[in-house]
């Protein structure tokens, strides 16, 4: 009998632990993502983040528009990047997870290859980790624009 509550309580306890991992990873921008344009709602890219050490980085790995060249650079940007290749380029960087609202990662900078300008971010994942909302600004969040990405894997 003994071994019989002892065997559930270890069940129980997997099957908590497993629940509170997959919800972590839902909550969590890292992954790959389809970038949405938030004007035409046509897709772009696809974008990976990673987390190095607690900081989030987000690089393109693949352009979706079949009218795009597969070579362009970014002429537009005024940085490191200026003339890098838009795929393998970082436009995520230095983002964190929020210490007052877990459910956010800001403080860092999203790069917009189109124009070349660097906003300030905020990322949001929604809909049980399915998207993520990014709010590209400048000065505050109120004053920039949003996109939904949505989780490729």
């Amino acid at each position: 009998m003994q071994k019989h509550i002892v065997r559930h309580t270890l069940l129980a306890a997997a099957l908590a632990t497993a629940g509170s991992l997959a919800w972590a990873d839902a909550a969590s921008p890292v992954g790959l993502w389809k970038t949405i344009d938030d004007g035409s709602k046509k897709e772009k890219s696809l974008v990976r983040i990673v987390d190095s050490g607690g900081v989030l980085t987000g690089k393109i790995e693949k352009l979706l528009d079949p009218n795009e060249k597969p070579d362009v650079v970014c002429e537009l940007c005024s940085d490191d990047r200026k003339n890098q290749p838009v795929v393998g380029l970082t436009i995520i960087r230095g983002v964190k997870q929020d210490a007052d609202d877990k459910a956010l990662w800001n403080g860092g900078d999203i790069l917009d290859p189109a124009n070349g300008k660097v906003y300030k971010v905020r990322l949001k994942p929604a809909q049980d980790g399915k998207a993520l909302e990014v709010r590209g600004y400048i000065g505050m969040p109120m004053l920039g624009r949003s996109q939904t990405w949505i989780r490729v894997e």
